[in-house]
């Protein structure tokens, strides 16, 4: 595998994106000879990003960044799964077993923020897999790039299902006293039970609504994304105003919900998933899910309820 030259040979140069998709490819993920492996039993592959800004189209947002692929906490739901198949690795387990690390992410984005052309827009952080998933504890590379978007007074949203975002608070009040700053904590549903079925790698329900409250007491414009709701699991009356109740006694600013999609690799692992521990909701699921959406009656009418319980709750806020 032919590898880039350095300026200063400085030890091995890693690998691109491509270069770990063609090793994975001819060799399986025994290839990644240089992965580390860590107490949670993940391998974490060390690999250099060409850019750390992604534009997107159909977004509330244009540009995403997210400094790692992959991720430890292992939801079944979460429509990241499919872009593990980008590496040549499968969304299952390997989804959350082998987790891409870019290693020069924050270097690559003061590069691009200096560029003339940018015109310091809304950048995304965490949109396609945690930013704040436990080995930011080591790598710390959100925390990096936090600090260059507060050098480049750069808006930003996170989203993230990790209470570590607290350990950030000064650089997101610092960040929030220059240009508009959004904080978005996923908590899907509050109950213990569906939180440990549909998320086992996460922190509980109630550790991400203490960060909540922390971070607006900070000053920081704090949230909670509702997402996904997940039909017949986490869709039931009782439970959604459990949560919406929960969320607002926590100082939310916002709430946001939609209902779970399913497309490519992450319905193939959702629907193996479901047959094994829900197998009384597979035949539902299939007459619901027979496009990547549910029927927009049925998506309409959950967000109507949920619209609702914000309503009797007092978070009315919208989502920036």
């Amino acid at each position: 595998m032919e590898i880039a030259p350095l300026l200063f040979d400085l030890g091995p140069a890693k690998p691109t994106s491509r270069q770990v998709a063609d090793m994975v490819k001819a060799g399986g993920v025994e290839a990644l000879t240089e992965a580390r492996r860590r107490a949670d039993a993940a391998r974490y592959q060390e690999i250099r990003c060409r850019s750390a800004l992604n534009a997107v189209k159909g977004m509330p947002f244009k540009w995403t960044l997210n400094p790692y692929r992959g991720c430890t906490h292992g939801c079944h739901y979460c429509y990241a799964r499919r872009y593990h198949t980008q590496f040549e690795l499968g969304a299952d387990d390997e989804f959350a077993s082998v987790i891409f690390v870019k290693t020069n992410v924050v270097e690559t984005l003061r590069r691009e923020l200096q560029r003339p052309q940018w015109a310091n827009e809304v950048v995304a952080l965490g949109t396609a897999t945690d930013c704040y998933q436990p080995i930011e504890g080591f790598y710390k590379l959100t925390r990096g790039v936090l600090e260059t978007f507060c050098e480049f007074s750069t808006p930003t949203g996170v989203v993230t299902k990790g209470p570590m975002v607290v350990r950030d608070k000064d650089i997101l009040v610092d960040l929030s006293a220059k240009t508009d700053v959004n904080v978005c904590i996923s908590v899907p549903c509050v109950d213990e039970d569906v939180w440990r079925a549909l998320e086992p790698g996460t922190a509980s329900p109630l550790q991400r609504l203490r960060a909540v409250r922390e971070l607006v007491d900070a000053g920081i414009r704090a949230g909670v994304l509702m997402n996904p709701i997940v039909p017949g699991i986490s869709s039931k009356p009782a439970l959604l105003e459990r949560t919406v109740k929960a969320i607002a006694e926590h100082g939310a600013c916002f709430i946001g919900c939609a209902v779970m999609y399913l497309q490519d690799g992450t319905r193939d692992h959702f629907m193996r998933w479901l047959s094994q521990e829900y197998p009384h909701l597979v035949e539902g699921y299939e007459r619901l899910y027979v496009a990547k959406y549910p029927p927009r009656g049925y998506r309409d009418e959950v967000g109507a309820l949920v619209g609702t319980l914000k309503a009797k709750y007092g978070v009315t806020g919208a989502r920036g």
